[in-house]
């Protein structure tokens, strides 16, 4: 079992660290510039570059169904359920195989509204309840993965 996060605009690292840790859980945290990671044995840092979708490549190349990923990206969430992996946005919410067709669609939908220069609200504030969310979403998904002899 690994957990692979897209970490360049990811809220919750500190948690994931958190959950790893106590299900001593490997952490890949890729990213397109230097972060800053624990000194730890289960926090593994990957540095992409900045090529476009550098980053989403690398996770899907190395997503399956043992993996967790953790993404906003709907696109990349995608192509990790197609690998078998488990897929969690930050604010806790899963992407499944029966949500990812909806979800794409709203985003083709969002993007041709602000093609055509319609004024469209973005996402709501990230808040408490997403980060406890997401942390009982990923410990739910790390037993489950457990479970299943991952």
């Amino acid at each position: 079992m690994n957990i692979l996060v897209d970490a360049d605009a990811c809220p919750v690292k500190e948690e994931i660290y958190k959950v790893a840790f106590r299900h001593a859980v490997p952490v890949t945290i890729v990213s397109n510039s230097p972060m800053r990671v624990p000194a730890h044995d289960l926090v593994n840092s990957v540095v992409v570059g900045a090529a476009f979708d550098a980053a989403d490549d690398w996770i899907a190349s190395h997503a399956d169904a043992t993996t967790i990923c953790v993404t906003a990206d709907i696109l990349l969430a995608d192509r990790c359920l197609k690998a078998g992996a488990t897929v969690i946005a930050p604010n806790g919410k899963p992407f499944t195989d029966n949500s990812i067709g909806s979800a794409i669609a709203v985003r083709a939908i969002m993007a041709d509204l602000r093609a055509n220069g319609d004024a469209i609200g973005g996402p709501a504030p990230f808040s408490k309840s997403d980060r406890s969310r997401f942390l009982s979403a990923l410990d739910e998904a790390l037993v489950r993965l457990r479970r299943k002899g991952a």
